[in-house]
């Protein structure tokens, strides 16, 4: 109820205040289950791409956003919770197997599930190494995945800021043809059949943005003491 309700407000509300440029929108598959795998350059990539898509399309966001109390943490619980998010906790051990097992329950329920294979946010703009999690989900759903590509998401929220710019910002957003999964991996072992389906993957993201290919992972930054 209330994402129905929320998901008719807020992406008119945010199409009409920064205007994003969308194309390839129709290789998003209508109905059925579906990985929408990104890059990842601002804290307000997982607004865009649920705000530019019809149907809902889940993404993962840490468990803190979920627990705040009074009336500031009940409208951020409600702005997450409207756009389809479901909360992780990301300093537990165990959340990565967690996740995993969250987005497969999301895939089965013949949803979209929304993932960015860098892992997390790029701070100099070049694209990251994708890690093997977005293969293991679409080899085991047995799901397409629809690489997005996105620019000048960084410029609405930068990197450390805590609030979005508001008017006109140059964002654009583009949805690649869906790579299927279906019988091109029988007989692979595992490991290689992951890695390969991921790079296949990132190397689709890196046709619709043009980014630099940073070669190695990108790890989270370390906590500040």
């Amino acid at each position: 109820m209330l994402y129905t309700v929320a998901h008719g407000v807020i992406p008119p509300l945010a199409r009409a205040v920064w205007r994003p440029e969308v194309e390839g929108l129709h290789h998003v598959p209508a109905t059925g289950p579906v990985i929408v795998a990104s890059n990842h350059l601002s804290f307000f990539d997982s607004v865009v791409i649920p705000v530019v898509v019809p149907r809902k399309v889940v993404f993962l966001a840490k468990s803190d956003y979920f627990t705040g109390t009074g009336v500031k943490g009940t409208l951020t619980r409600a702005w997450f919770e409207g756009l389809g998010m479901l909360p992780v906790d990301r300093d537990d051990t165990k959340a990565a197997i967690a996740s995993l097992d969250t987005a497969l329950e999301v895939l089965r329920r013949g949803e979209a599930f929304g993932i960015y294979p860098e892992g997390t946010r790029s701070r100099d703009g070049r694209l990251y190494r994708g890690r093997t999690g977005v293969a293991h989900l679409a080899l085991t759903a047995g799901c397409p995945v629809v690489p997005v590509g996105l620019q000048g998401t960084e410029d609405i929220q930068p990197v450390g800021s805590s609030r979005p710019r508001l008017g006109k910002v140059d964002v654009t957003v583009r949805f690649g043809e869906p790579i299927t999964v279906a019988g091109e991996y029988d007989g692979v072992p595992s490991g290689r059949a992951r890695r390969d389906l991921t790079d296949r993957i990132m190397g689709a993201i890196a046709g619709l943005t043009g980014q630099e290919a940073a070669g190695v992972y990108n790890e989270r930054p370390a906590p500040s003491a």
